[in-house]
Formats: C-alpha cells, structure tokens, sequence
C-alpha cells in the first residue's frame, strides 16, 4: 500500500499526517510511479505549512511539486514498466496529487525520461528550482548572452533557482555577480562560482531613476517587484533578463526606456506549462553541466515524516541548498 503524507484543511489551519493509502484513492492517470525522490520547495513550504493558498485541488491533499522515480505500469505508449522518468509542472501538488507519496498515478504527459547517467536522488536535488535555473541560462544564451558579454546578475542566491543558476553559468564561463541579504552565505555563493556578491538592499529599493547606469549584460531574476524594476533600469543594451520568481512581488513598476532605449529583453520563464521537447533539452543539459558529487555536496535527504520540520525551517529563511525527501524513509 502506498504511504503518502496527507495535508488536511480545518478552517485556515493545515495539518499533515502520514498514512498509507489505498491504491484506488490515488487520482486518475494513465502511469503509476513507484516514487523514490521528491524535494522541498518554497511552495511546498507553503501548501505543508499552510502559509500560503498553493493547493488548489480538494482536500485531503498530497503535496510535493516534484518527484522521480520508477514505471510500475503504464497504458501510454510513451512509457513502459521499468523506465526511470521525472515529473514536475502541470499542477504537480498544487492541482493534482503531488511527490510525498511511496506510490502516484499521474497523466503521462506530465512526466520526462530521466536523463542517461542521472540518478534520481540528483534529479530532485535539482528538481523545479534546477529545471528553473536552467531554462532560465537557456534563455539567455539564445538572446545572445555570452561569457564575454559582461556580469550576468543572480539574485535571491541562496535560494534553489537562485544558487543553481550560479553554478550553471559559472561551469559556462560566466562573470557572476549574486545579490543576497544573507551576509554570512558569502562562502557558500563563492563555493559555487560567485565571482562578486552584492547586498540585495542594492536593488530592493527600486530602480533610482527609469534609465540608470549599465551594469549587467544579463541576470536570472527570482525576486520580482522593485528588484526586477531596478535590474532592468541597469541592464545593458542588448542585455536579457529571465524573470522566473517573486519572492519580493509580484508587481512590476518600470517604464518603457529599458526596452526601446537600449532594447532590453525581458525573459519569463514558465516552468509550470513547458512543452515536452524544452523539458527534455533542459534536463539532458542538466545531466551534463551538473555533477552528482556537486548535488551531494549542495543537498541534504530528509525521510518523509521531517517534512513538515523541514518546510518549517525553510519558510524562516535558515535552509541553504537543497533539500530532497526520501519518501521511502521515515
């Protein structure tokens, strides 16, 4: 029997309890996963902890945004029993029934082929924010962003897209430049390729006038708001920001000049809805330019039943790295 932990919804409070579940409780699809891995995310914090309306599907709920793991049975033809496959996106713990369950039966089209020569375990210490970061590099590169296009801009970079972006661009030859307000993660940021490190007061006030100083040839923004305004009166010509987060707001207040005066590109990056072949190009790049040994170093295994500890700890801002769940543990 399957064994999920299970979020229940009392008025506005959110409680999670572990259980084992009858297969026909699992919703519909046309694969079932035997699920090794899943990760925690900000937005799994914030579904486990009930600080924020992440779940939109009914309760009782199993969260988890990511996970990977085996083909137990299959009736679509993209799949077969015995293929190690990965899913995240599509309303993955949000809409439908997510990773923090031994056992998930899920639609096919939400899911990828694990890259040759990854693992799971490093599949979801990359997970959504690896994903992320990575269509985020992808992004600039194809508007031209280069090693020798000057200072690409990372902020919010002790966080999972944010740290995972430095590494990409710095095993790509990048100058890096990471924005915090975490003083003390100076060693870690320099540990995977910061070359400089800015407070993130720096940009957090907004931009200082529409059109300011040049600085940055690019930056993978997961912040929004202010930050994001203030990152494109700075930009370049020519240069490109991926927006992919708004952990500082989800308003944009900028003006036009960024763009039709120095022909600034703004980037989003969806992750949720990425079509199949983008998804697929993004993990094989990851196999490639992200090591185990990297991953084992950035991400600490927690048993399903430290969940709710870890999404705790993760909202009050002391997780640096990633945090993957062993939902066959604990």
């Amino acid at each position: 029997m399957p064994k999920a932990l299970l979020l229940s919804r009392s008025d506005k409070t959110v409680t999670s309890t572990i259980r084992e579940l009858n297969e026909d409780e699992l919703p519909e699809g046309d694969v079932v996963v035997d699920v090794r891995y899943s990760s925690i995310n900000y937005k799994d914090a914030l579904a486990v902890t009930g600080k924020g309306r992440i779940i939109r599907g009914s309760y009782p709920f199993v969260p988890g945004i990511d996970l990977a793991g085996t083909v137990r049975s299959s009736s679509s033809p993209q799949f077969s029993p015995g293929d190690q496959v990965i899913g995240t996106g599509w309303g993955l713990g949000e809409n439908h029934w997510g990773g923090y369950s031994t056992t998930m039966r899920l639609q096919s089209k939400w899911l990828v082929p694990m890259p040759d020569g990854m693992s799971a375990k490093t599949a979801m210490g990359l997970g959504t924010a690896g994903f992320t970061a990575m269509l985020s590099v992808l992004a600039l590169e194809e508007h031209n962003i280069q090693p020798a296009s000057g200072e690409v801009l990372v902020t919010g970079a002790t966080g999972g897209v944010g740290s995972l972006s430095i590494a990409l661009l710095h095993k790509r030859g990048y100058t890096v430049v990471a924005s915090t307000g975490k003083s003390e993660a100076a060693e870690f940021l320099t540990f995977l390729g910061a070359d400089r490190i800015i407070d993130r007061q720096q940009l957090g006030q907004g931009p200082i006038k529409p059109l300011d100083t040049g600085y940055w040839a690019g930056a993978v923004d997961t912040v929004g708001g202010p930050t994001l305004s203030a990152i494109l009166s700075q930009t370049n010509r020519h240069g490109s920001v991926a927006a992919c987060g708004l952990a500082g707001g989800a308003m944009l207040d900028t003006s036009v000049f960024p763009f039709i005066l120095r022909g600034v590109n703004l980037l989003g990056i969806d992750s949720n809805t990425c079509p199949a072949d983008r998804r697929i190009q993004a993990w094989d790049q990851l196999s490639k330019d992200i090591s185990e040994s990297l991953m084992d170093e950035l991400s600490h295994v927690v048993p399903l039943s430290e969940v709710p500890e870890w999404c705790d700890t993760l909202m009050a801002g002391k997780i640096k790295g990633r945090i993957i769940v062993d939902v066959t543990a604990g």
